[in-house]
């Protein structure tokens, strides 16, 4: 299972009641950070959840409101006895970003370590604290990313299989666990016994981008889209807002989410003058009924289906 908390939904600046947009995911003892602006921490403190099992921090553009809070969360770390080394994925040049802003955090008990994604590819899959982790170029008006995260699940085992073969049952677990293994002579593979693949989970998260085809592919067969819809009028002038500033509206979120179908749509990142967000929900639950205008720290625990 992997549980899922969107710490923030406020874009361009923190509010006494909106924190910056960021997700934090947590799986099998790890915990995963997409985007980092300022005061972040303090919604992680607020959600009850701790700093110091954060081993990756994921980027999707050098915007303030996503990076500047990064010297104070790896702070925070650093206060919590994090020892273990910590990678920060991103854009181009994002180790010489992080090494700027580390200025004034200088003496971390920890490696900061980064990983610069391909400038030249449109995607590229990581694995990541036991998911894997595809990053996808989004519509900015500056290089930014969407990421999707995928956990697998194997087939169930087939005992009647195992024994057909006359594999003794203490080699069951190894090829379950997809080993090879040798017995009287013969090489047996995990999937000699395994049935097909059963339906993983998938998140998929944007901000910060005009609506692209890429997003509904990657929202495709997602349990979880979370999705920018930083004006909630669909008028003539907030459209036009939205594309002079590369952003969307949430009715155009919510397009997406009709077209790709997800399990859920969340929204975030909504503009500061966005007074109250959920007024808008009934109208883009109109375009998909899935759609929900999120509040900050709201979490979810996805869990494999039976």
């Amino acid at each position: 299972m992997i549980d899922v908390c969107l710490l923030g939904t406020g874009g361009m600046m923190p509010l006494p009641y909106r924190s910056l947009t960021s997700l934090m995911l947590r799986y099998n003892g790890s915990s995963l950070l997409v985007d980092c602006g300022e005061a972040t921490q303090i919604s992680v403190r607020r959600r009850g959840w701790s700093f110091n099992p954060i081993d990756v921090i994921l980027i999707t553009h050098f915007h303030a409101d996503h990076i500047s809070g990064l010297p104070g969360m790896l702070l925070a770390m650093g206060n919590a006895d994090r020892t273990e080394p910590v990678t920060i994925v991103g854009p181009k040049g994002i180790e010489h970003v992080v090494r700027s802003l580390l200025v004034i955090a200088p003496r971390l008990p920890f490696e900061v370590k980064c990983i610069e994604l391909d400038i030249e590819k449109d995607e590229e899959v990581l694995e990541l604290i036991g998911l894997r982790v595809k990053a996808f170029k989004v519509n900015h008006n500056m290089l930014c990313y969407g990421y999707s995260f995928e956990l697998d699940r194997a087939g169930k085992f087939d005992a009647e299989a195992a024994k057909s073969l006359g594999l003794p049952v203490k080699f069951w677990s190894h090829l379950q666990a997809g080993e090879t293994i040798e017995f009287e002579g013969k090489s047996y593979t995990g999937d000699m016994v395994m049935g097909p693949a059963r339906k993983g989970l998938k998140i998929t998260y944007t901000t910060d981008t005009r609506p692209t085809d890429k997003i509904v592919e990657e929202a495709t067969g997602a349990d979880l889209f979370i999705c920018e819809g930083m004006y909630g009028d669909n008028d003539a002038e907030s459209i036009s807002k939205a594309r002079e500033k590369k952003h969307m509206t949430m009715q155009e979120a919510a397009e997406i989410a009709a077209k790709a179908e997800p399990g859920e749509m969340w929204l975030t990142h909504y503009s500061p003058s966005m007074i109250k967000p959920e007024q808008y929900e009934e109208g883009i639950q109109a375009i998909y009924p899935k759609a929900y205008v999120s509040k900050d720290r709201r979490t979810t625990t996805l869990k494999f289906e039976e």
